[in-house]
């Protein structure tokens, strides 16, 4: 499908380049073989475009560009390199030449590789795949990870032994069979087990929440989750490590319950709180760690769910980089792993889809702590939750997120961010106005929030919605 001027300008209003857009402004020159490597990353990371012409920077302006002249051309010299179909486009936009080179997807299972590079984008620069990457790709058309088999060969008295049928049933508040075919006919309908036909396979799905030992399915072993508390505000000294056995359905509630016996109580309390209190709400520990644990890439090898206490903070990790933009966590929701994800909301250990961030930022606000911070590396996603701060204690980043996340939550609550309302979520009285003005006229120039109506031009009356509603 070729590029429209149309599309291009809703390219030229998105507020950041994605996983499939590419801009460069590139007036005068751009490298064939940086070309040809562009190209080669977007297609092992799906396919999309790359935009000459246009600069990568917000407000992102048309500049034009005379590269690749004639495009076709250079569609066909990438050809004959990676032997995948560019489509190029030639636009005129405002007077300006625009080019848009159109790049598929590689083939199911295949990566691209050039020159014996294999190669994918991280932020501004090209590297070369990492081997998770590399291994999740080469995966691909087999079964799910879920549906893969941890253990083969099994009676139904091992799989007794193995899993912990009974908390299944508790979990589902549902009466336990009484006869244990029931057990194990329920567990094949929801594929925690295969019939063999004479004995049983215990899917990686049934061992990854029910396992009594996952030390007992040697390729899930390093999926436990690890706790590890340290003294301080850093990693020089470790008071407890502890490393999970259970399932994360079995031990789901111990693990919260261990989790909160580390964390130390709140000795500054903010005005919203009249006693001493633990240091994190429970509701954010527990919607953090599910989330951490549905949304992990389980398909990296040795990758595990850590929790690291600190004295300040608590910091959760899980591998694999976010499938969403960082900023979109509190309002959209996509599952890495949809078979987990269902039995453990039908467990009632997490909230329906999308409902779980807003819980968290609603009690972070309660608690009127400082936002949450949301970190994504080449590897691994990390969720920060601090301890208490005083407003005043708040650098400047503090400040905007709590912003942010502030009018994203009042948005999808169905409502709007004023000023008296961030003043509420930080604490401020009613002389302490100002401070909030400043706080929303920062966000404003970072472009996280915007007016819900530019014609108000009364700061004190005026309400503002996140950038993208």
């Amino acid at each position: 499908m070729s590029v429209t001027t149309e599309q291009l300008e809703k390219w030229l209003v998105a507020n950041s380049e994605t996983e499939h857009l590419e801009f460069k402004e590139a007036k005068k020159n751009f490298h064939f073989e940086k070309l040809v490597d562009y190209c080669v990353a977007l297609a092992n990371e799906g396919g999309g475009h790359i935009v000459f012409g246009v600069a990568d920077k917000l407000p992102r302006q048309v500049v034009g560009t005379t590269v690749f002249d004639p495009p076709a051309k250079t569609a066909g010299g990438i050809y004959e390199r990676l032997h995948i179909k560019i489509k190029a486009t030639e636009l005129e936009y405002e007077g300006e030449r625009v080019v848009v080179f159109s790049v598929p997807s590689r083939p199911i299972g295949q990566p691209i590789e050039y020159k014996g590079r294999y190669l994918m984008r991280a932020g501004e620069e090209l590297v070369p795949m990492t081997p998770d990457f590399l291994q999740k790709i080469f995966a691909e058309g087999q079964p799910v990870f879920e549906a893969r088999i941890a253990r083969i060969g099994l009676s139904a008295e091992d799989v007794v032994r193995l899993l912990d049928t009974q908390s299944y049933f508790d979990l589902m508040e549902l009466p336990y069979p009484a006869e244990r075919e029931g057990v194990i006919s329920r567990f094949i309908s929801e594929r925690l087990l295969v019939d063999n036909e004479g004995s049983y396979s215990v899917t990686n799905l049934g061992a990854l929440l029910f396992a009594k030992n996952l030390d007992e399915f040697e390729l899930l072993a390093r999926k436990s989750v690890r706790v590890t508390t340290y003294d301080g505000i850093n990693k020089l000294k470790t008071r407890r490590d502890i490393v999970g056995k259970k399932g994360y359905a079995v031990g789901f509630a111990g693990l919260i319950d261990y989790i909160e016996s580390q964390l130390p109580a709140n000795e500054v309390i903010g005005k919203a709180l009249r006693e001493s209190v633990p240091m994190f709400p429970e509701i954010a520990i527990r919607e953090l760690v599910a989330n951490a644990l549905i949304h992990q890439d389980l398909e990296q090898p040795g990758g595990s769910v850590n929790i690291d206490i600190y004295d300040n903070r608590m910091e959760i990790g899980n591998p694999g980089t976010p499938t969403i933009e960082l900023d979109r966590f509190i309002d959209e929701y996509q599952s890495r792993n949809d078979r987990l994800a269902d039995l453990m909301r039908r467990c009632r250990i997490c909230e329906e889809k999308g409902s779980g961030i807003d819980k968290v930022i609603i009690a972070v606000e309660t608690f009127q702590l400082p936002p949450p911070d949301i970190r994504a590396g080449t590897a691994r996603t990390n969720v920060i939750l601090f301890g208490h701060k005083e407003f005043a204690d708040m650098d400047r980043s503090d400040k905007l997120r709590a912003c942010y996340q502030h009018c994203a939550l009042k948005y999808i609550l169905g409502e709007k961010m004023t000023n008296q309302s961030l003043r509420e979520r930080f604490g401020l009285n009613n002389r302490q106005t100002d401070m909030a003005s400043r706080i929303i006229a920062l966000a404003l120039e970072e472009q996280l929030i915007k007016l819900e109506d530019p014609s108000n031009t009364s700061k004190r009356y005026a309400k503002y919605i996140p950038y993208w509603a």
